[in-house]
């Protein structure tokens, strides 16, 4: 007999690039977009299965600001040119159905447009 029952999400991150300065020039000093777009992320409450963590540099400055989906055992996603005035509602509703999702595939259909359309790069779980 084999097991019928649903697989359960295992845990999932969020990196925000906190430097990101969506490709504006300013002083070193400034608050950052990305820094804006982090707090603006985490005032919303704590999404069940998500941690969130502040990353230094995602290495791509000149397309907004950008943030990671990843997991053990789930693909792994790379996003850009979240707006730091209203991003952070179209990252929340992502970041929550990807946290759902046992292996981080959000159905095309079910995914924010933003996502859908400002997808950086997809990489497939890692083998163990």
């Amino acid at each position: 007999m084999t097991d019928q029952t649903t697989p359960q999400a295992g845990p999932a991150e969020l990196l925000i690039c906190v430097k990101c300065r969506a490709g504006q020039e300013m002083p070193d000093d400034a608050r950052r977009p990305g820094a804006h777009l982090f707090d603006q992320f985490t005032e919303k409450g704590p999404i069940d299965g998500l941690t969130v963590t502040p990353v230094e540099c995602l290495s791509n400055c000149d397309h907004g600001c950008s943030v990671v989906l990843r997991g053990p055992g789930r693909w792994t996603f790379v996003y850009g040119r979240f707006d730091t005035d209203t991003g952070a509602q179209t990252l929340y509703e992502g970041a929550a159905r990807y946290a759902a999702q046992p292996d981080g595939l959000v159905p095309w259909r079910e995914r924010p447009e933003h996502f859908r359309k400002n997808c950086i790069a997809r990489i497939p779980p890692m083998e163990t």
